[in-house]
């Protein structure tokens, strides 16, 4: 058996890719997807016929941007049988209230092509703010993705606004580490691995129920020493790797024994814990602008079809 074989006897795989042929081909039970992937979705120019048409429909980039967005994550739901992650615009990351209300656009735009909103996760940056934001959708029935995790507090505080899901970003937890001048060995001692062993070793052992996905992902060894999280997303190239793989893998997270849940983490103590921590800090803020570049460069090249 392939590694992946293997892996996904373990954990559901998701696919990191907003590209539609390479979903049909690897069939992932999941996909997830950000302005980074949409842009190069777009790039590729496998949507000008669908942006055109938009343009003739809507006026302002922004609707048109948000109507393409949910044209593709319509294309992937009905390729997949799981859920799609969309995301909110990154610039609302600090701003709840404007959060909230672009993910019930979203949700609605899905909803008029007819899209079960349970397929949909909402996709929002780990910031207290956000978190509060995805709080209140899950009160309403909104499933909702907590990205670019870095820290345990962003983890509990997830966990505490009972989100669906979080995504832990090992790759860049490790490229940090790395640019530090941390030398990494071996896999098991890679940071990026052993933040999300803690997180789901600390969400198993107090009976959390918030599903933990690993994301950002740099080479196959960072992904085996996962196996058995709840799920992962890996993109293409390294969904191939594992294909091509042929080797015995064994699961390396189990759940631990139940321990008392710990108390809610409150916005001082959250943000107290962020300034405390320079990784956490600096990749949260530098994902968060990369996603902002993204959507702006995505509405740029939507401008040019106007």
């Amino acid at each position: 058996m392939s590694v992946l074989q293997q892996l996904q006897a373990m954990t559901d795989i998701v696919a990191d890719t907003g590209n539609i042929d390479d979903i049909k081909r690897l069939n992932p039970l999941d996909a997830t997807t950000n302005p980074s992937l949409v842009l190069k979705a777009i790039q590729s120019g496998s949507y000008d016929q669908t942006i055109a048409s938009l343009c003739k429909q809507f006026s302002d980039v922004s609707d048109i941007t948000n109507a393409l967005i949910v044209k593709i994550g319509s294309s992937i739901v009905n390729t997949i049988s799981g859920l799609v992650s969309t995301e909110v615009d990154a610039r609302y990351s600090y701003d709840t209230q404007k959060t909230i209300e672009h993910a019930l656009k979203i949700i609605d735009l899905y909803k008029q092509a007819d899209i079960d909103s349970n397929r949909i996760l909402i996709k929002i940056a780990g910031t207290w703010e956000g978190i509060q934001a995805a709080k209140a959708l899950e009160a309403q029935g909104i499933h909702c993705n907590v990205t670019l995790i870095f820290c345990e507090e962003q983890a509990f505080a997830s966990a505490d606004a009972n989100a669906t899901l979080i995504s832990p970003f090992v790759g860049r937890i490790t490229d940090w580490h790395q640019a530090k001048g941390l030398t990494i060995k071996n896999a098991e001692d890679d940071p990026g691995v052993i933040s999300v062993k803690r997180i789901y070793e600390n969400f198993k052992a107090q009976g959390i129920q918030t599903i933990i996905m690993g994301a950002s992902f740099r080479n196959s060894g960072q992904i085996i020493q996962l196996a058995g999280c709840d799920k992962l997303t890996i993109s293409p190239a390294l969904l191939d790797e594992l294909a091509d793989t042929e080797k015995t893998i064994e699961r390396k997270l189990n759940a631990p024994i139940k321990q008392t849940r710990q108390a809610e983490l409150t916005q001082a103590q959250f943000l107290e814990a962020i300034d405390k921590n320079p990784m956490a800090k600096e990749k949260l803020t530098q994902g968060i602008e990369g996603f902002i570049n993204d959507q702006i460069k995505l509405e740029t090249l939507i401008q040019a079809f106007k």
